[in-house]
């Protein structure tokens, strides 16, 4: 394994530990978040609990399905990982990989995921999530800019 490629396992090992903290943190506090607490303008901690997948899409679905979905993506992702060629790419698996499983230990422990962090504008809310799902999006979010990271630094600009 190349030292880059331990460096994607890193990735998802911090995602992994940052999501767990955090949400052990709200779930500890969980009578004091469950009407949230305003942090600033347009933004609130509160706890919650979504059974579903993103924007609680499939909510209701029997959370073992959802959980081997997901192992079944985290283990073609980390395929990817591997045959990644740029340390951009095997960071940016790691981070998706890490956040795919601390939703999954959710899904294990709760059945259903903690979500904690809830942005809005006015009375409309974004749906609540969690920092696995800040991992992931930020992870697809390199994983697109790549091609162009790979080609800025390899021209020296």
């Amino acid at each position: 394994m190349k030292q880059s490629h331990f460096q994607g396992f890193i990735a998802a090992g911090t995602a992994f530990l940052v999501d767990q903290v955090t949400k052990a943190i709200v779930v500890a506090n969980a009578a004091d978040l469950s009407a949230g607490i305003p942090v600033f303008p347009g933004f609130n901690l509160i706890y919650l609990r979504n059974d579903g997948v993103t924007f609680g899409l499939l909510a209701g679905a029997p959370w073992w399905s959802l959980t081997v979905l997901a192992l079944a993506i985290c283990g073609w992702l980390t395929v990817m990982l591997v045959r990644a060629a740029s340390r951009v790419e095997v960071i940016a698996y790691g981070a998706i990989i890490g956040g795919a499983l601390g939703n999954v230990l959710d899904r294990l422990r709760y059945r259903a995921v903690t979500d904690f962090l809830d942005f809005y504008i006015g009375s409309a809310h974004w749906p609540a999530f969690n920092m696995a799902d800040v991992f992931v999006v930020g992870g697809v979010m390199l994983l697109l800019i790549a091609p162009w990271l790979s080609a800025k630094f390899q021209n020296g600009t």
